[in-house]
């Protein structure tokens, strides 16, 4: 014998954790590690590039590839002018290529844990730009602390 939740058949005894009016309050993250699912990678990939947009000359999610659950892609320009095509996995950020929308499969690199590490690894202007932007950050607090 089975109960209906939430459009889906539980088996009798089979409890829930949460109800699905509780689902807004989790976040996202939560949600997929208390459901064991695996984050939606075109989610994560729209985080990553509104992280880093300023610190780029260009910077958007890839369509031209099958994006989804758990794999997406992005393409970037460094504001040296060098283009890349990056695959963001649970593994990470890594160079799949040196064209946008193009996969190099021949091409073998790391992954790294943020895209913060991958871009500081690539991209010289990339750095300045980053430590500008802390900086001037810094100095704000520190005329509104005085």
């Amino acid at each position: 014998m089975s109960r209906k939740f939430s459009d889906e058949l539980l088996p009798e005894g089979m409890e829930v954790d949460c109800k699905p009016e509780d689902l807004s309050k989790c976040s996202y993250e939560e949600r997929c590690a208390e459901l064991g699912e695996v984050k939606d990678m075109r989610l994560e990939a729209e985080a990553v590039v509104n992280d880093v947009l300023f610190a780029v000359t260009d910077m958007h999610v890839s369509h031209s590839l099958t994006s989804g659950v758990g794999v997406a892609h992005i393409n970037v320009e460094t504001r040296e002018g060098n283009r890349y095509y990056l695959e963001l996995t649970e593994a990470g950020l890594r160079v799949v290529g040196h064209a946008f929308d193009q996969v190099d499969e021949g091409l073998s690199t790391q992954y790294h844990e943020t895209v913060y590490s991958l871009l500081d690894s690539l991209s010289p202007g990339y750095r300045e730009a980053f430590g500008n932007a802390l900086l001037q950050r810094l100095e704000r607090l520190k005329q509104n602390g005085q």
